[in-house]
């Protein structure tokens, strides 16, 4: 009978047992939960981030040849993919051409100024022939007519002479307008000049167009890292200014954790970071803030929303946190931008 007995008390007790057990175990964790809530700022709204560099067609064209395969690993200066370049290689032999006949028209414009300065020269010679005529002229109208007042020549002598000395007046002033004249020409034949220089850099600033335009044909690299899905194929046809694919720089990854505007007073530049990425449970990286936005994600949105403006509703905003990650290149095979993740700041 006494053994009936002992053994339902034996039973309460072990329950009570285990009841106090859970109780303080319970417990146990609920003061370590409180005490590591009480100094870190936790958030699973965070995300792999990594800086990326767009691949774009520059020249418009047909795509001769492609050297890259999706998600392929790429060295920067290699090169992607060359656009069928013969339009370009004939649109710069044109352009050439044009250049060499701009040039032909440059030595003949500059020839042609030379032979207007020539022309100064010949005026200006004979504008001085001129004025010695005119001069002898007039000193031999001025002796007849003393003769001619003494009597010692004819009237008619003395007629030949005013007349060659209007003759020779009119000579000089012919010759004087044939100055003008040359120097106008050369003013002409110096816009001329000035043209035909202008037309020369012109069609050299072409060439340089075209050559410009023949290297944009060969698409590089312009960073190291993996390219992601291709959208281009060989024998399509391409735009200038289409995003042909992205270049995901495996060196340049970090966090972007994104807070509750209620946290910000514990959060600052330098702090520690724990980081659990959701798809490695048992990888616990390290890392510090980086940066902290000077704006919430909202405002980043392509509709920014307007709190003057409907029903408000208070909302808690988030402010986008930069997290580096220490020696992040030991885990690059783990790595990939937009993978969840959880952040803990330790103040």
């Amino acid at each position: 009978m006494e053994t009936t007995n002992a053994n339902p008390r034996k039973g309460k007790l072990a329950v009570r047992l285990i009841f106090i057990g859970i109780l303080i175990l319970a417990g146990i964790f609920g003061i370590r939960q409180w005490m590591y809530a009480s100094h870190h700022e936790t958030t699973d709204n965070a995300q792999v981030e990594g800086h990326s560099a767009p691949v774009i067609a520059r020249v418009s064209g047909y795509v001769k040849s492609l050297h890259v395969q999706d998600y392929g690993n790429v060295k920067q200066q290699d090169t992607l993919l060359s656009i069928d370049d013969e339009e370009y290689r004939i649109a710069l032999q044109q352009a050439e051409a044009d250049y060499q006949q701009a040039q032909a028209d440059l030595l003949s414009a500059r020839a042609s100024l030379g032979n207007a300065n020539a022309g100064i020269s010949v005026a200006s010679a004979n504008a001085q022939v001129a004025l010695v005529r005119k001069d002898k002229a007039n000193a031999d109208l001025r002796r007849d007519q003393s003769l001619f007042d003494d009597q010692a020549i004819t009237n008619r002598q003395l007629d030949d002479t005013k007349s060659a000395s209007l003759t020779n007046e009119k000579q000089y002033l012919a010759a004087q307008d044939n100055i003008t004249l040359a120097r106008s020409s050369v003013s002409v034949a110096a816009a001329k000049v000035t043209q035909a220089e202008a037309l020369v850099a012109s069609k050299k600033a072409q060439i340089d167009q075209m050559k410009l335009k023949l290297g944009y044909t060969n698409i590089t690299a312009n960073i190291t890292g993996k390219i992601g899905r291709k959208n281009v194929e060989p024998g399509q046809f391409v735009q200038a200014g289409q995003s042909l694919f992205t270049i995901v720089d495996e060196n340049g990854f970090y966090i972007v954790a994104n807070f509750k505007e209620t946290q910000l007073p514990h959060i600052t530049v330098g702090q520690e970071a724990d980081i659990e990425i959701d798809g490695f449970s048992d990888l616990h990286l390290k890392g510090h803030v980086a940066a902290i936005s000077r704006a919430t994600g909202a405002k980043f949105s392509l509709l920014p929303p307007d709190n003057a403006t409907g029903n408000f509703v208070k909302i808690v905003q988030r402010v986008p946190v930069k997290i580096s990650i220490d020696n992040a290149d030991q885990y690059l095979d783990k790595l990939r931008a937009g993978l969840s993740v959880e952040v803990a700041l330790k103040y």
